[in-house]
C-alpha cells in the first residue's frame, strides 16, 4: 500500500505480528494521519511505550483495560481513548477484541 491509496479494501491491507496475541493492519495513511486496526486474542498485551504521535482509539470489538500515564480504566465496545504525544500507554485484552487506532502523524516505523 502506498500514501496515495485513498480506498483500501479488507483484502489489501496486510496483517502484521508486533506482539504475542496481537495483529494489526494499515487500513490506510497519508503522512498526516493513519489508520490501524489491532487485533487481541483474549489476555494479550499492547506493552506500555510512548511515542511522539497523537492516538485516538476506538473499542471496535471486546473489552480492553487501558493504561496511559499510569491512570488505568477499563473500556468496552464502543468506548474510545486518546493518547497525547510522549505519554507511556498499553492495554491488556480482558476478551477477545479489535482496536481502531489513529495516529497523527502516521507512523513511518509501521511501513517497514
Amino acid at each position: 500500500m502506498s500514501s496515495s491509496d485513498l480506498f483500501v479494501s479488507a483484502e489489501g491491507a496486510e496483517w502484521v505480528n508486533p506482539e504475542p496475541g496481537v495483529i494489526r493492519r494499515i487500513m490506510t495513511y497519508l503522512p498526516e494521519m493513519m489508520l490501524v486496526e489491532v487485533a487481541f486474542e483474549s489476555g494479550a498485551v499492547g506493552a506500555a511505550h510512548s511515542h511522539p504521535h497523537i492516538q485516538a482509539s476506538y473499542v471496535a470489538e471486546g473489552s480492553f483495560e487501558v493504561t496511559i500515564d499510569g491512570r488505568t480504566e477499563v473500556l468496552k465496545q464502543g468506548g474510545s481513548f486518546i493518547v497525547p504525544p510522549n505519554l507511556v500507554h498499553g492495554v491488556k485484552a480482558l476478551e477477545k477484541g479489535r482496536l481502531i487506532d489513529a495516529f497523527t502523524p502516521h507512523r513511518a516505523e509501521f511501513l517497514k
